[in-house]
């Protein structure tokens, strides 16, 4: 056991009795820190099979087969190479958001790293993976005290996913929020607001990238991250997210096991 788990272990009673575990979502005592209750945990909404093997969207018991292709992919096709998606969005799955992101409540990047891990293919043999953050503006970084993205990361790597290249990407322009704006607006707010670090285009050569957030919403920051990465060499890009909004799908998935 390393001195690190060992003081951890030791140290949770202690923890415990002077902060009393509670649930993040609803603030309702748990058995553990970290840990949601059952209620909580019940209303999480996984991403049902079989779905899309682009997009991961759910197609329902009498829907295509697993493995085929959505009628938005066929219509319109993703830059992107498939998402793994923990959750789909729903109000527990808002709540550990806006806990892990504007909570500081950065013991949540384990639990949400794993939902998100359990979602991710495992790699082939030899496979070069690496994970990258979307990034944050450096105003906003300052601000906030770390990327959020990052520390899923950081915990995807932990869980055996890929290195971790932290810095990969750099958003060179502060970006306002995307919702409600359009696809053209959007795309006028984003061009040249991403762009790849010169110190990691040497990782990126040839790599297999899972690009990592929090959340999923239009999917415009995220495809304008896979573009500038693939420019610079990445042989696909999956994006890798807690969750997902998918509102139409919500019909169509399951509840946490």
């Amino acid at each position: 056991m390393s001195t690190r788990r060992f003081l951890a272990e030791s140290l949770a009673p202690v923890v415990d009795f002077i902060y009393p575990p509670r649930c993040p979502a609803c603030g309702d005592s748990v058995g553990e820190q970290g840990g949601l209750c059952h209620a909580c945990w019940d209303e999480l909404v996984i991403p049902a099979e079989p779905n899309c093997r682009l997009c991961q969207r759910p197609f329902g018991d009498s829907g295509p087969k697993h493995g085929a292709i959505c009628a938005p992919c066929l219509a319109d096709p993703p830059v992107h190479d498939g998402i793994s998606a923990g959750t789909l969005y729903g109000e527990t799955a808002r709540k550990l958001i806006l806990a892990l992101k504007h909570g500081r409540r950065i013991a949540l990047a384990p639990m949400l790293g794993r939902l998100i891990a359990a979602r991710i293919p495992e790699t082939g043999a030899g496979e070069n993976r690496i994970i990258v953050p979307v990034p944050l503006h450096r105003q906003r970084l300052r601000q906030r005290g770390y990327n959020q993205a990052a520390l899923l990361g950081r915990e995807l790597e932990k869980l055996g996913h890929g290195k971790l290249v932290v810095d990969a990407l750099v958003r060179t322009k502060p970006t306002p929020s995307l919702g409600g704006l359009g696809a053209k607006a959007r795309k006028k707010v984003l061009a040249g607001a991403i762009a790849i670090n010169p110190k990691a285009k040497a990782d990126l050569d040839g790599a297999n990238v899972l690009l990592v957030d929090d959340v999923l919403t239009s999917g415009a920051t995220s495809s304008t991250c896979v573009k500038v990465l693939k420019r610079a060499g990445a042989k696909t890009v999956r994006i890798a997210c807690f969750a997902r909004v998918l509102e139409e799908a919500k019909d169509l998935s399951r509840r946490a096991a």
